[in-house]
């Protein structure tokens, strides 16, 4: 006999609702006119900035300008769906481009169709273990980067993108994947610098740098609106664009060995295939691995801070999701890796977007764009797509961090330092790679080093404090260590070390209590020094007592032999704890109480 038929609609309700996996069915239900016309306004101004940006980033990444537009269009799309933030405009961005120049650079060669491929099998790589992080729900792994560490990272970063585009404004070229490599390589090839070039580059980049600071100030002194101020303004380098492509155009500079874009491909991004050969995949693992981690952390940091601005919630593990989805479409559509660019978000935010359908729109405009602007930028110079990224990522770079953690924290600027030496000698991958290694052993080193404090009661009340700090009442025969950090395989030695050169000295002491009201986890290995602390101290006539124990950590303990063992108590609180050890300090509990 078959089983009941189940109530299907009772299933459906125990499940989470669609929209935790879709947000775009969130913010979709309540989408109204006002939220479209805030949204296209938005995509209007976004898609003039990005028009120049895509083009230059790609070339950064060693990769034909198309690949930027493409890597722009079904990305966004993609996110928008699957993402949480409703201000995050996702594409190339500076650093992940420079990381993708530096990871394929090592297996093929650029210009060719291997390097192409390549690219589209690091975005394939990167999509799939973002996508697979967020359905792990393993988000925190991103919390192993340091922001001290990721500053110096960027800042490092932005400085080898500056340095690499130098070639460009220039004229020459400029080699290296290292700060002194890039300088080396200028200065070698500094007596073939094409004066045109020069003068192109450096023109468009004060201009650029004009633009950002001070055209928004003059138009507001002409009387001319915020609103439109501010679209001006980011309408900047599309300026320099135009002015710097006529010239070229109308007096045939190309001629004169200024380099221009070239023929760029009219056409909507085409499908493509990336590479499944194993050797490639086993070359490239790495390279996504830190692609995805830093750009992660990068989106996530935008995400959180522009939501926070309108009170909205950030999903991460959602957010992996949605950056897996946008870098998987990349790899199937002539991109490469993307991530949630800060300046692009920024100017999306600003510019009034409400929802990612104004990423939507965006796209849009770049498909436009990519199917009927094209020809127009055959004669733009590559020197002002040069002079694009150096305004864009020099603005990223922040000195004033090693101010702020040298005197915030000596262990915090050496690793502010070292990853940032690390990458400007080594390349961007040892540099993420050491600024991983630095962020975890900073966190080791600091926790495996905890603060345990010998605590006294405060006259008057139940409260405990430092006796170092506060003017607190202590017996001879009671020491209470309250230690402030969880115990795990990297403390726990430590621990016991602290407890007995406290006790053995002292003849007197006939009570330990370890108070845990900071103990968030003891692991297998803490609780073998727990076991080893409470022997010893059985063996000089000494009982060890635990106090505040949380809920979870007395779960776990109450699975082991260490409560059975313990030759004290455990107590729901220190003030129980002195009150029933401290026979003396009697009087003093009751005026307390």
């Amino acid at each position: 006999m078959p089983g009941p038929i189940p109530d299907l609609k009772a299933v459906a309700m125990t499940l989470p609702p669609l929209s935790k996996f879709l947000p775009i069915l969130d913010w979709g239900r309540t989408y109204d006119r006002n939220a479209l016309t805030s949204d296209l306004i938005a995509a209007v101004i976004v898609t003039i900035m990005l028009i120049p940006q895509s083009l230059a980033y790609a070339l950064l990444a060693g990769l034909p300008p198309e690949a930027g537009l493409y890597a722009s269009i079904v990305p966004i799309l993609l996110y928008a769906v699957f993402g949480t933030s409703r201000a995050l405009a996702v594409g190339p961005v500076a650093v992940v481009s420079l990381m993708t120049a530096s990871a394929i650079g090592q297996v093929a060669q650029a210009g060719t169709a291997d390097y192409a491929t390549a690219a589209l099998t690091l975005a394939f790589l990167s999509g799939t273990f973002l996508m697979l992080l967020g359905l792990l729900r393993l988000g925190f792994i991103a919390n192993f980067l340091s922001h001290p560490v990721i500053a110096g990272f960027i800042t490092a970063s932005g400085l080898i993108i500056a340095a690499s585009q130098v070639g460009n404004i220039l004229g020459i070229k400029a080699e290296g994947e290292t700060l002194t490599g890039l300088v080396w390589s200028i200065g070698t090839h500094l007596s073939s610098m094409n004066w045109i070039t020069l003068v192109l580059g450096a023109s468009a980049t004060a201009f650029l740098f004009w633009v950002r600071k001070g055209l928004k100030p003059l138009l507001r002194s002409m009387g001319v609106g915020a609103r439109l101020a501010d679209i001006i303004t980011k309408a900047g380098p599309v300026a320099a664009v135009v002015a710097t492509t006529l010239a070229v155009w109308g007096f045939g500079l190309d001629a004169l060995g200024v380099k221009i874009v070239g023929e760029v491909p009219q056409s909507l991004p085409p499908f493509t295939l990336p590479s499944f050969n194993l050797d490639l995949i086993r070359q490239l693992a790495m390279p996504a691995v830190l692609i995805s981690i830093i750009g992660f952390v990068e989106s996530i940091s935008v995400a959180q801070t522009l939501a926070a601005k309108k009170r909205q919630r950030i999903v991460s593990d959602q957010e992996l999701i949605g950056l897996g989805a946008a870098n998987i479409g990349a790899a199937f559509t002539g991109g490469y890796p993307v991530t949630g660019g800060f300046s692009r978000s920024v100017v999306n935010f600003d510019a009034g977007a409400e929802t990612p359908a104004a990423g939507a729109f965006t796209a849009v405009g770049l498909a436009i764009a990519a199917l009927f602007l094209t020809p127009l930028i055959h004669d733009l110079p590559k020197a002002t797509l040069a002079a694009t990224i150096i305004v864009a990522v020099l603005s990223l770079v922040d000195f004033g961090i090693l101010k702020r953690a040298w005197s915030y924290s000596k262990a915090d600027f050496w690793a502010v330092a070292a990853t940032i030496l690390l990458t400007l000698g080594f390349g961007v991958e040892i540099g993420v790679s050491a600024g991983v290694g630095v962020s975890i052993l900073l966190y080791l080193y600091k926790t495996s080093r905890p603060h345990v404090a010998e605590v006294g009661l405060m006259p008057g009340t139940q409260h405990f404090r430092n006796v170092l700090r506060y003017d607190v009442q202590t017996a001879p025969s009671l020491v209470t260590l309250r230690v402030d950090e969880s115990l795990y395989f990297a403390n726990a030695r430590n621990l016991e070390d602290t407890v007995y050169d406290r006790v053995l000295p002292d003849k007197a002491v006939r009570d330990v209590v370890l108070m845990c009201s900071a103990v968030n986890e003891i692991d297998l290995s803490a609780l073998e020094s727990l076991e080893a602390i409470n022997a010893r101290l059985k063996e000089l006539n000494i009982r060890f007592h635990l106090s505040e124990v949380k809920g979870p950590v007395m779960d776990r303990l109450k699975t082991t032999h260490l409560l059975h063992d313990l030759t004290g108590e455990v107590f729901l609180s220190q003030y129980d704890a002195v009150r029933k050890l401290t026979p003396l300090l009697g009087p003093d509990l009751k005026a307390a109480e």
